[in-house]
């Protein structure tokens, strides 16, 4: 088996100008009911990432000092745990809405692609 003919073939395959619209709006109607569930599970992940290193280095006195400094680094540490723990359900509630919203275009496209 060739496999220089088979890779020549991919890469041209990606140049090659798109024949079937049909697919490409499919693509861009799965990616558009997606995307704000993306970029809400990433912005609140790193967010909630970011806040509780603080409460770790708070909490370890990496910086401030004394119990205060202690005190406060367990509570945002808390914080950013907990924001990490709602990250999900929330990412599949958005999910949920943005996938109910295009549902129907969605479905009927892909029917149009399936039957020609």
């Amino acid at each position: 088996m060739n496999t220089d003919k088979i890779i020549a073939e991919s890469i041209a395959k990606d140049y090659a100008p798109k024949d079937n619209s049909k697919i490409v709006a499919l693509k861009k109607l799965d990616n558009k009911a997606k995307l704000p569930a993306v970029i809400f599970a990433y912005s609140c992940g790193i967010i909630s990432a970011l806040v509780f290193g603080t409460g770790m280095c708070l909490a370890m006195q990496v910086i401030g000092n004394g119990v205060t400094g202690m005190v406060m680094g367990v509570i945002v540490g808390i914080i950013g745990l907990l924001g990490c723990g709602v990250n999900y359900p929330i990412y599949k509630k958005i999910l949920g809405k943005g996938k109910s919203k295009y549902a129907y275009e969605i479905v009927r496209l892909a029917r149009e692609i399936s039957e020609s």
